[in-house]
């Protein structure tokens, strides 16, 4: 289903000429070897671009459309026209003279198997070159002197005769094309992605800019150890696959995975996503409502969601936008030297939209006026289960996989993810550095607290509770508790201004736990608070306790389970972000 759907993309981005055709790729240059009609290499250039990398500039190489590059391990194995200097010069950094040699002496037989019968001068020109030079003499070449350590490094280069790259000759890519074509000798099998018989390709190539994989590639079909494979079969015999079908569905992936606008990194996984029409508006809308960027206005955003989720087609950017369009989404994580699909999903856009949707309205909750957006993003929801005072402030790999999952499916969200924010309330202390910042119930604790039980619903954790703002007309006593501890500090806090640590501080753990313990010693506390206040104050604060202890009875829980807790932390929340509206306002 993967392969058959990258496949599939591929096609449509080679049929609107976004993409290589069979055979070719976009390969990272950075040299360029000028050369005569006799072969003599006459200078080196560079075609190294500068190109902005977080806040510098750095010199990065030029993507050329070459022919496709072969998936190298410990071999020797040459490309065509383009390589590294062991195999076009035949001399590196890695000393190993010997293993250079046989590398040059494989590229050299390569290009002349290749462009022997081929009438043109460029060909000529690389034949002649291969023939004239001397590896042994390459280090002392006077061409090579200026650049010669980051030649050597290990960068691509690529040939040029009378002022043309020899990859646009059309001679030479005809002889290229015919190369490819030809079937290898292999064993005749079904496609499993195509489903014709054929020659299947026993390597498949490497997929690149992965987050933590090989920054050389890894591969995404792979068999390198008995255990995987069956019935006598190696390498990717185990899954054959047709040199078309393999050389497609890694050229599409590849081509999505350095489109770095529409890739999404989410703990230890790399998003990519597409429609099935090849329309990037698609992405682009789908990436703006999942992390909440702004490509778009806030305004046209809304428009548009509102009419694709109810079914209507949509006339957005230049593009005419289907609610019934196949959307696909896939999360690839590093393993060793493959790669691990942590999900792939295949729906309608329209259902994919609906359920981010429905997502984002069980996570509105009252928020700081600071606070640029509406709810929080799927990585501040996995931060908030990180000690963010921690070396490692990642979080989860696989809690990340399953929040993400439970968003695009409109599923329940995972129980490890309440317990992570759970652990985080429990053992939180205030920074004593940094005393202003969010404290145990944050904004977006109490947003994933509201929108979990909301979707993973508890009769302890009734909807009177998990409301947008405080619902002063909740009767649920676990909330009122929560309310009636934020008013108590509130009080503590009007008797001793500019307190650094309040009853929040030690007793918010116990309070939310064994409320029969602690909350008769806080009353009483309270009492001595009252006292140093003004009257007006007093009798502001005195009504919010009468209003709130005639909703708890006479007697507090001995014990409050797990959601009921979440009750309290959401009721605390609640009032707090009252009191701090308030606060704004004047």
């Amino acid at each position: 289903m993967i392969l058959q759907a990258l496949t599939e993309h591929y096609q449509t981005l080679a049929d609107s000429g976004k993409i290589s055709p069979p055979g070719w790729g976009q390969i990272k240059v950075s040299y360029v070897l000028c050369i005569s009609i006799d072969g003599e290499l006459e200078q080196v250039i560079s075609v190294q671009t500068e190109q902005k990398k977080g806040k510098k500039t750095v010199l990065a190489p030029r993507l050329m459309a070459l022919p496709a590059p072969v998936k190298r391990s410990s071999g020797v194995a040459a490309n065509f026209l383009c390589d590294n200097s062991s195999y076009l010069l035949g001399v590196d950094q890695k000393n190993k003279p010997q293993r250079a040699l046989e590398c040059f002496q494989a590229c050299k037989h390569l290009h002349e198997t290749l462009l022997k019968g081929v009438d043109s001068p460029a060909a000529k020109a690389v034949l002649a070159f291969f023939q004239a030079w001397q590896p042994e003499q390459a280090v002392n070449h006077p061409a090579l002197s200026q650049d010669r350590e980051d030649i050597l490094s290990g960068v691509n280069l690529v040939f040029r005769y009378n002022g043309a790259f020899i990859q646009d000759d059309p001679l030479i890519q005809q002889a290229w094309d015919a190369y490819y074509q030809i079937d290898e000798a292999g064993p005749q099998m079904v496609c499993l992605v195509t489903g014709e018989r054929g020659s299947v390709e026993s390597i498949h190539p490497s997929i690149k800019n992965v987050q933590g994989a090989q920054s050389s590639g890894a591969a995404l079909v792979s068999f390198n150890a008995p255990a995987f494979c069956s019935y006598g079969k190696e390498q990717n015999y185990n899954a054959p696959t047709s040199k078309y079908a393999a050389f497609a569905y890694t050229t599409a992936l590849n081509y999505l995975l350095s489109d770095q606008e529409h890739v999404y990194q989410f703990g230890d996984a790399t998003v990519v996503c597409w429609a099935k029409s090849g329309s990037d508006v698609y992405q682009n809308i789908f990436n703006d409502c999942l992390t909440g960027q702004t490509r778009y206005s806030e305004q046209d955003m809304q428009s548009v969601v509102e009419k694709l989720t109810k079914g209507h087609e949509v006339l957005f950017d230049e593009a005419l936008l289907d609610p019934n369009m196949d959307f696909y989404v896939m999360a690839l994580s590093p393993n060793a030297a493959r790669l691990s699909v942590r999900f792939f999903m295949r729906n309608t856009f329209g259902h994919f939209l609906k359920n981010i949707q429905a997502h984002r309205e069980r996570l509105k909750i009252i928020r700081p006026v600071y606070k640029k957006f509406e709810v929080p993003s799927l990585k501040e929801i996995l931060d908030a289960t990180v000690n963010q005072n921690s070396r490692d402030k990642k979080g989860a790999s696989i809690l990340a996989g399953e929040i993400l999952r439970a968003a695009l499916n409109n599923t329940s969200y995972p129980a490890t993810l309440l317990n992570g924010v759970t652990l985080r309330v429990r053992a939180e202390q205030r920074d004593k550095d940094h005393p202003e910042r969010p404290f145990k119930i944050t904004w977006q604790r109490a947003a994933i607290i509201k929108a979990y039980y909301l979707k993973n619903t508890h009769s302890d954790v009734p909807k009177e509770v998990l409301t947008v703002s405080l619902n002063s007309d909740s009767i649920n006593i676990p909330y009122n508790l929560g309310r009636l501890l934020s008013v108590l500090e509130a009080i503590q806090s009007s008797a001793n201004p500019g307190i650094n640590a309040t009853i929040k501080d030690k007793y918010f753990n116990s309070a939310s736990a064994t409320p029969a313990i602690v909350f008769p010693v806080l009353m009483n506390l309270a009492q001595k608070h009252l006292k140093k206040l003004d009257a007006g104050l007093r009798t502001y604060y005195d009504k919010q306790l009468i209003a709130l202890l005639a909703k708890l009875g006479e007697d507090y829980p001995a014990r409050m389970s797990l959601p009921q807790q979440g009750s309290f932390q959401l009721g605390y929340y609640h009032q707090t972000q009252t009191r701090f509206e308030k606060k704004e306002e004047k």
